[in-house]
């Protein structure tokens, strides 16, 4: 049952304390500028608790959202495969005064103004990258670490307009340049790692983290495991005449029985690579292509050789047509060919 007890602190200022005592709830109370907001409050939760929808806020008083971060980057994010990524994604928010805010003031206004600031300064689908990582952590705190939260007030806020897709396909003529560039780099893996890309569809991360163990020359494959996709499954990756030649032609540890072992490009790093990628390009004088558009380039051509939509999901890992259509832009020229 709801009471309210009227409190003079002064003469000049009168507070109403609205307090409500529940069986199997803890004991509520809240101080109010008026005897009718105090009322209001006592009808709401009491109705919540009837209901069985309540929801203990005093432990989002207590917690920053900054501490809830911090929380999730040191407890969850290390269990992802993209781990480096998100902690930086989250250090940028725990710079941001949004930490500053408690959860219980965290609202959805004060969310879309987060979003509205950050996207003076980045693209949309990296600001709904930050939404996601925000989102996640606090339905964590709310279902896992019980900070007492009726609404996850992020799920509250539209997402920023996401740009529209990338469209970069390699020119012969930039693909001579750049292989020619790469060839020369210092880096002696380069030129290899790049034509596996084109000739696969690997992403950057399979491409330096492959492993001899899973390439079988003899059926002309190679075996992703689930932790070295980036969607978490298994994938077997069809080799061309040309991606053989080049596996081939790299140098490797032997073991007793003359098989091959160890990193098929040692001690490679994805960071390495994007750089000297990034450079390559520079010398080549080809600008606006990253390392990723090599995907891009390889799925594309994979439809271009007339595979369906679903032998390309399964050499490249798209789970959907709608991934792989973003992926895929075939040129009116090409298609006219097949009419």
């Amino acid at each position: 049952m709801g009471t309210i007890q009227k409190r003079d602190e002064n003469v000049v200022k009168t507070t109403y304390q609205a307090r409500v005592r529940k069986a199997g709830h803890p004991a509520l109370s809240k101080n109010f500028k008026t005897k009718a907001e105090a009322q209001q409050w006592i009808t709401e939760r009491e109705a919540e608790m009837s209901r069985g929808t309540f929801v203990d806020t005093k432990s989002a008083s207590e917690w920053t959202f900054g501490k809830v971060l911090e929380k999730y980057r040191n407890e969850v994010t290390p269990k992802k495969r993209g781990s480096s990524v998100e902690t930086i994604r989250i250090n940028a928010l725990l710079r941001d005064e949004i930490a500053k805010y408690s959860i219980a003031n965290l609202t959805p206004q004060v969310v879309a103004k987060w979003r509205d600031r950050r996207l003076k300064s980045v693209a949309g689908s990296t600001v709904n990258r930050d939404l996601n990582v925000m989102h996640h952590a606090l339905e964590v705190a709310r279902k896992e670490w019980g900070i007492g939260m009726p609404v996850n007030v992020v799920g509250e806020v539209a997402r920023a307009k996401e740009p529209p897709s990338r469209v970069r396909r390699l020119a012969p003529a930039e693909e001579v340049a750049i292989l020619a560039a790469c060839s020369k780099a210092r880096n002696s893996y380069l030129r290899a790692a790049v034509e596996l890309a084109l000739e696969t569809g690997m992403r950057q991360a399979e491409v330096v983290g492959l492993e001899w163990q899973y390439v079988d020359m003899t059926k002309r494959t190679v075996h992703l495991l689930e932790s070295k996709t980036k969607n978490g499954d298994n994938r077997g990756v069809p080799l061309s005449p040309r991606a053989m030649e080049i596996l081939e032609g790299l140098d490797a540890d032997k073991d007793d029985d003359g098989n091959r072992v160890g990193r098929v490009f040692p001690h490679l790093t994805t960071e390495a690579l994007k750089r000297a990628f990034i450079r390559a390009c520079e010398r080549a004088g080809v600008e606006d292509f990253r390392f990723h558009d090599l995907r891009h380039e390889a799925t594309s051509r994979f439809f271009e050789k007339g595979f369906n939509p679903m032998e390309v999901a399964s050499i490249t890992g798209h789970k959907t047509l709608a991934m792989l259509k973003r992926y895929t832009h075939l040129s009116a020229e090409d298609l006219a060919k097949r009419l």
